[in-house]
């Protein structure tokens, strides 16, 4: 399998995670999301859409980091990343569209690109855009996840799964965004205990190869 993608890209972290979890063997080719590759022609050919990540099975090109995490999980079934009860599998796709369908497409580079190059904002407006979308949207998953007698080690009780694959890279990019989460306990618990987790560290940006050259 081939992941096109780019290290700090959320989606394509969230991949990564879940082919670790899956123990999946895979080779990432970098899209350059600050160089601009996302828009060349030879990329265009692979995901019209322009956006990463995409994957390569060997058989078929799968786009949109959701739908392929689906497809994973439908095709390699252990470990599993979603509840076997029907109210537990629309739990965990809550809390994962929190993040992915509320907050982040507010806040990906396309959208902040377009605020400071069509918009004229500043850095310092910016980031207080980033800050207010990501604080609205932790305001809610922290509720969610705190109130909820289905929470434990991780967002669904004590193994991870989807809702933790969505829920982690939003962090991080939080925490670069200075974002402290201190006022969020169970999302900051579960991000630690998330980062202690040898899948998800070895999926986290800093440990990939190219962060050093372009971090």
């Amino acid at each position: 399998m081939k992941i096109y993608g780019y290290f700090r890209s959320s989606a394509a972290f969230r991949l990564r995670i879940a082919l670790n979890l899956k123990n999946l063997d895979h080779e990432t080719e970098l899209i350059n999301l600050q160089a601009g590759d996302q828009f060349s022609t030879s990329f265009k050919i692979i995901n019209p859409q322009g956006r990463v990540p995409v994957l390569d099975t060997g058989l078929d090109v799968l786009i949109q980091s959701m739908a392929i995490i689906e497809y994973l999980d439908e095709s390699y079934n252990d470990p599993p990343l979603f509840p076997q009860s029907s109210a537990g599998r629309a739990r965990v796709k809550g809390i994962a569209q929190v993040i992915s369908c509320d907050i982040h497409p507010l806040n990906n580079l396309a959208v902040l690109n377009y605020l400071r190059e069509n918009l004229n904002a500043n850095d310092v407006a910016v980031e207080k855009w980033y800050q207010h979308w990501v604080k609205q949207g932790f305001d809610g998953v922290e509720k969610l996840l705190a109130l909820s007698k289905d929470t434990g080690m991780y967002c669904h009780g004590d193994e991870p799964g989807f809702a933790d694959i969505c829920l982690i890279p939003q962090v991080f990019n939080a925490l670069r965004f200075k974002i402290s989460v201190k006022e969020y306990p169970t999302i900051e618990r579960i991000y630690n205990t998330c980062m202690e987790h040898r899948d998800f560290y070895r999926a986290h940006p800093m440990e990939q190869p190219e962060a050093k050259n372009l971090a």
